[in-house]
């Protein structure tokens, strides 16, 4: 994948944040569940705008930091999870410490990632029995419309990683273990055209092929009857990884 398509998404960072959605607390505190009791120092890594960031700060015993390597984004961040120190970097170079961490955890990001390069480095700054949180949302495609819907906007990087097999990690990680949750959003037309507009098939699509995808989403969304404020329940797939720093 090219780095210009990993790195593309502080350009429509108001879009990304308007129209992504967040993560199901159940699936967050799942990941994190092997953690022993007490407080705990966690990075949210490829960070965005916070959409993880802001699941994980609920805790009252987390000290949460966020990692991204887009300055756009994390300034996006800032405005919504005021309060959460951010740091410029990738999970191939995160800028702290050895063993700092209790957690490392990343939201649609680690399909952009070098897996074993970044399990090295994710492994340093991890304390021993730490872990590395892994999360995706992702489109229920096993409903007609919403196959319909990712046919037009293209699957996406971590679409097709989690067709194929899903994530792979590497040492001093071990066996990675997942989990599932399906929920719904409901979206109205011009949230969903925002969403497509946030992908980085679009974000780095010729004008041509933007204007195509959005007049078959339109076509679409009219067949589907939503129109104006009208909005459709958009069902998501929430899949979880966790693995155990050894």
């Amino acid at each position: 994948m090219s780095d210009d398509r990993a790195t593309s998404f502080g350009a429509v960072a108001a879009d990304y944040e308007a129209a992504r959605p967040d993560y199901p607390f159940d699936a967050v505190a799942w990941m994190l569940e092997l953690l022993p009791h007490g407080s705990h120092r966690i990075a949210d890594v490829g960070a965005g705008t916070g959409k993880l960031t802001r699941v994980l700060a609920e805790s009252p015993t987390a000290e949460v930091i966020a990692i991204d390597p887009d300055a756009l984004m994390l300034a996006a961040l800032r405005e919504a999870v005021p309060g959460v120190p951010t740091f410029h970097g990738t999970a191939e170079r995160l800028p702290l410490p050895v063993a700092s961490l209790d957690a490392v955890v990343l939201g649609q990001a680690w399909h952009w990632a070098d897996p074993v390069g970044a399990s090295a480095e994710v492994g340093r700054v991890v304390r021993s029995g730490g872990t590395l949180g892994l999360i995706w949302n992702t489109r229920d495609s096993r409903v007609d419309w919403v196959r319909r819907l990712t046919e037009i906007m293209h699957a996406s990087a971590a679409e097709i990683m989690l067709a194929e097999g899903g994530p792979t990690i590497a040492a001093p990680f071990g066996a990675l273990e997942a989990q599932e949750w399906e929920w719904a959003r409901p979206m109205t037309r011009a949230q969903l055209h925002r969403m497509a507009d946030s992908r980085s098939h679009l974000i780095t699509a010729s004008d041509d092929e933007r204007r195509r995808i959005h007049t078959e989403m339109d076509a679409l969304l009219d067949e589907l009857g939503v129109v104006g404020e009208a909005s459709i329940d958009l069902p998501y797939v929430a899949r979880a990884f966790r693995a155990i720093r050894d």
